[in-house]
């Protein structure tokens, strides 16, 4: 029986849930994921764990938070001023904006408060700074 190894293209079907049991994502309400193992498409803990499975294998896959998201960056939150954003805008908790920075470079950045004088901005990934767990099942393998 064929087992994934570097190269092979992969269909995985998984429920990936944090450590207080809450699913942060599942090819349930999404397609499953392809990807080619040793492509750099997934997190490489997660294709080391996956390398030698079978089709229909199914395993549960542990990440420390260095192994997917990294850490929460305290240099990530940024307070700028509501002044600094269009007079009449309407900025909310949870909103995403993409914000530019000096030197052309731009990113997708949280408001994680507001209020009339200030706007806190989280830059880091909703998942940093937290271990994610993947109940996963290898639907298909194709070698190249």
């Amino acid at each position: 029986m064929t087992q994934v190894r570097i190269g092979s293209t992969v269909t995985a079907s998984y429920i990936g849930t944090l450590d207080n049991g809450r699913i942060f994502h599942s090819t349930e309400e999404h397609a499953p994921l392809t990807f080619t193992v040793g492509s750099d498409q997934i997190f490489p803990a997660l294709e080391r764990a996956i390398i030698g499975m079978r089709a229909a294998e199914v395993k549960n896959i542990t990440l420390s938070a260095d192994e997917a998201y990294g850490p929460r960056i305290p240099e990530n939150i940024l307070q700028v001023s509501r002044d600094v954003f269009p007079a009449g805008k309407d900025i909310t908790v949870g909103q995403k904006l993409s914000i530019d920075f000096k030197g052309g470079s731009s990113r997708m950045m949280t408001v994680t408060a507001v209020n009339d004088v200030d706007v806190t901005l989280d830059g880091n990934h909703p998942l940093a700074g937290l271990d994610l767990t993947f109940a996963l099942r290898i639907d298909r393998i194709e070698q190249p």
